[in-house]
């Protein structure tokens, strides 16, 4: 098992009083970490993350509201953040948004939606984040994708978020070659189905769907101090999983 020690880190996960979120949130808060829960609309959610984090070993847990989509939301979580638990050393970019309706019969207001949360929140948020990583020389950020998005992962149905998440992953690579010289990474895990999603298909990898445990074992061999070389890479954690539309 990956068992970084995080106890002198302020890790950020956004979209983390939640789901998959949830469940990274509380692996480094087992890890020691100081810990921020992320949401926008789920205060009671993030108010229970965080004290349950607590209880599992966070050195401290603070919860910030905000939009990742708005630019002034963003330096908002980020000043929030760092007036309660200091400067962030870990930016987990988990929040997204999906919608399972073929790109015709999808409004323009849905279509703009899924980009901007997945593409443009990731992009924002790692961008208020670098700053404070490259003054004291060391970072991690991790993107979370979706399983072969990079082999060119198409369809009509939800296609905003495929293509978002293909953009996720163009821009992991960028900025992992971007800051190859500041001390820090920045990677991707791109789970395929998880296990609390809402539907499961019939042909299922390995026969059964992503843990939470699959994918924070992911995203803690990226935060080991022994991984700083590894930068600009991609796990998928879908267990081989091949669509027949790639």
């Amino acid at each position: 098992m990956i068992d970084p020690d995080l106890s002198d880190r302020v890790v950020l996960v956004t979209g983390s009083a939640k789901g998959v979120g949830r469940e990274l949130l509380y692996a480094a808060a087992e890890r020691g970490a100081s810990v921020a829960v992320h949401y926008r609309t789920s205060e009671e959610a993030a108010e229970d993350a965080a004290a349950t984090a607590r209880d599992r070993g966070a050195s401290a847990a603070a919860t910030v509201q905000g939009d990742v989509t708005d630019p002034d939301g963003v330096d908002r979580i980020f000043e929030r953040v760092e007036s309660a638990l200091g400067t962030v050393d870990v930016l987990v970019n988990n929040v997204g948004a999906f919608a399972p309706v073929h790109w015709e019969e999808m409004d323009f207001e849905t279509w703009n939606t899924v980009l901007e949360t997945n593409l443009n929140g990731t992009y924002l948020c790692s961008k208020r984040a670098l700053s404070g990583m490259r003054d004291q020389g060391w970072g991690r950020i991790v993107n979370v994708g979706y399983a072969s998005s990079e082999k060119g992962l198409v369809s009509p149905t939800n296609a905003p978020y495929f293509i978002a998440k293909a953009g996720v992953l163009m821009f992991t690579r960028m900025l992992a070659g971007d800051t190859q010289d500041d001390g820090i990474t920045v990677n991707a895990v791109s789970p395929y189905v998880v296990e609390n999603s809402d539907e499961f298909p019939d042909d299922l990898p390995r026969d059964r769907p992503a843990g939470f445990e699959d994918i924070a074992q992911a995203v803690l061999f990226f935060l080991d101090e022994d991984s700083g070389y590894v930068s600009g890479e991609n796990v998928e954690v879908d267990g081989g999983w091949l669509p027949e539309t790639v």
